[in-house]
């Protein structure tokens, strides 16, 4: 129980009391990421249906502020980060890891981050009236089934956030989620089954260009992953 509180710390801006947790119950908080999601996804959907009472437009803008509330940027913290280091660091890992540990962020962060919050604006305004809520619950839910298989298929970069998890993350908990999804999917959107292929491609990309995974990582593809799951629900319906 542990575990799934802390997951709900770190993943959301709830106010939960100290557990007094153990290492090894930070390491299990992955397994819980998705329950995260689920509180996220909830409170996402909640907002697009209040502000829809209105219009598209405030249901939209009402959907991207708690998105971006419940989570406290977190993850767009990330996705600004490993935007700066692979614009600058030019395959240079030590400058790419000299860019990931700068607390300020560059040009290529911002642009990341505008794009990102434009994107999902879009999208959830376009969703309103095509997307069944439901499906809208899922898609933080079906973004952060990925992390566990991040973890488990990438060295780590550096010690840090994102290799505290290592231990915790189960390929038997990653498939159980995902299989749990998948029937959701079936349920309620087929294209929420896009979360596949596009985390498959963000381990791709980050091996390839990055080198690894990091909490950054984890964070940029938790909402990269997120936004094309929406797109694929908005492009589908």
């Amino acid at each position: 129980m542990k575990a799934a509180i802390l997951a709900l710390q770190l993943m959301t801006r709830l106010p939960l009391p100290d557990v007094g947790a153990t290492s090894d119950d930070m390491a299990r908080a992955i397994r819980w990421f998705p329950m995260a999601g689920l509180v996220v996804g909830a409170c996402l959907a909640g907002a697009v249906w209040a502000g829809g009472l209105h219009s598209a437009a405030l249901a939209a803008l009402c959907g991207l502020l708690v998105w971006v509330g419940m989570t406290g940027a977190l993850h767009l913290d990330g996705l600004g980060d490993i935007a700066d280091a692979a614009g600058a660091a030019h395959g240079d890992r030590e400058r790419l890891s000299a860019v990931l540990a700068d607390p300020h962020i560059g040009s290529f962060g911002v642009v990341a981050i505008v794009l990102q919050l434009l994107a999902k604006l879009v999208l959830l305004f376009l969703a309103w009236s095509t997307v069944p809520l439901p499906a809208l619950v899922l898609v933080p839910v079906a973004a952060r089934i990925a992390p566990m298989a991040w973890t488990l298929l990438l060295p780590p970069l550096h010690a840090g956030m994102g290799t505290r998890f290592g231990s915790g993350a189960s390929w038997p908990v990653c498939l159980a989620w995902s299989a749990l999804l998948a029937v959701c999917a079936l349920v309620f959107a087929p294209a929420l089954l896009a979360v596949f292929p596009a985390s498959a491609l963000w381990a791709l990309w980050l091996k390839r260009r990055i080198g690894g995974i990091s909490g950054d990582g984890h964070g940029a593809g938790i909402e990269l992953v997120e936004t094309i799951t929406l797109a694929a629900l908005v492009v589908l319906a």
